[in-house]
């Protein structure tokens, strides 16, 4: 197990939560709604991944790579949304911002944090399948 996944998890959810008791007053009621989810869902994630800590099979340095990659994909994934539905931007999150465009320098800001997201997802799902393989040493 991993306690210190375990701690931020529940601090992921309880950022969530205090975020979606704001979801009808962004400027983006549904990015927020977005937001609210997907930061529950990241902190659950987190417990899963800490659960099963034990279990990967990785050097020292992945083994850190590993957290930290878990760790920023879950909470800038929830905070590029909370941006996003707070700035109203919507170029990065179509779907969920309904054509919503917000000026520049925030759609650029949430871009970037959501381009990022996508890096270390692929970065932590990745040691991940490597430290579970099945004849890991």
């Amino acid at each position: 197990m991993n306690l210190s996944l375990f701690r931020h998890a529940f601090v992921l959810i309880l950022l969530a939560l205090i975020s979606g008791l704001f979801v009808s007053s962004m400027a983006v009621p549904r990015l927020g709604l977005a937001a609210h989810t997907i930061g529950i869902l990241g902190g659950v994630l987190l417990i899963a991944i800490g659960a099963i800590w034990q279990h990967f099979h990785l050097s020292g340095r992945q083994y850190f790579w590993l957290q930290w990659s878990w760790l920023y994909s879950s909470y800038a994934n929830w905070l590029g949304c909370l941006i996003g539905a707070i700035l109203g931007t919507g170029q990065t999150t179509p779907v969920a911002s309904a054509g919503f465009v917000g000026n520049a320098a925030a759609e650029n800001l949430v871009g970037m944090t959501l381009g990022s997201v996508v890096l270390t997802s692929f970065i932590a799902v990745g040691l991940s399948l490597w430290g579970l393989r099945r004849h890991a040493v």
